[in-house]
């Protein structure tokens, strides 16, 4: 028992980091907690769209453990592709020492789960990836597309990189986005910048 309460205590750690995204409607950012934590219900209610038969359960679990990593690297945002590698390796690193406050059993079920959804193989990890990379779109255009903006994130970027996993886990969502992006482009919010780099 002492081992999973250090172990959770040790995931209290998640809600101190700041992703690059902000809360609607309340001027300041969400952590990685609260990010996984909506990935689980939106991945639930999406399951009527999902393109095939997939185990939801296995889905939400993958959800709650892909960024445990980020209690010791961070979060980085999706749209820098500089020092990718190095990054998966100390997250890699950093779930295996969280994981490993937990008995054996426990510590492989969790890196097997987070394994999967780093591989990106299986339908679930597939789905659960597309519900990933959707949260933030949904967020940024119920944002007036705050964290775009303060990085210089153009159309192109965001369809160039959300679109091959959204579309490759979840089609009817991509499409639902897709025209979201659209209709947003088209009323020139993509013209608009706060700073125009991404840092």
């Amino acid at each position: 028992m002492q081992h999973i309460a250090d172990f959770i205590l040790e995931l209290d750690k998640l809600k101190t980091v700041t992703r690059k995204i902000r809360v609607r409607g309340v001027d300041r950012y969400e952590n990685p907690a609260e990010h996984s934590w909506q990935l689980a219900l939106l991945a639930t209610s999406l399951v009527p769209f999902a393109d095939g038969a997939i185990d939801i359960n296995r889905v939400i679990s993958m959800l709650l453990v892909h960024d445990v990593g980020e209690i010791d690297t961070g979060d980085t945002s999706a749209f820098v592709e500089e020092g990718l590698a190095d990054r998966k390796a100390g997250e890699r690193a950093a779930v295996a020492r969280i994981f490993g406050l937990l008995p054996s059993a426990q510590r492989d079920h969790l890196m097997s789960l987070w394994q999967e959804f780093e591989d990106a193989q299986t339908p679930e990890s597939l789905f659960a990836h597309a519900v990933d990379r959707a949260m933030p779109v949904l967020l940024n255009l119920a944002n007036d597309l705050q964290s775009w903006r303060e990085h210089g994130i153009t159309h192109e970027r965001v369809v160039q990189r959300c679109r091959p996993e959204i579309e490759g886990g979840c089609p009817a969502l991509w499409k639902y986005l897709e025209g979201q992006l659209e209709a947003v482009r088209q009323r020139g919010w993509f013209d608009r910048s706060d700073s125009g780099a991404m840092v």
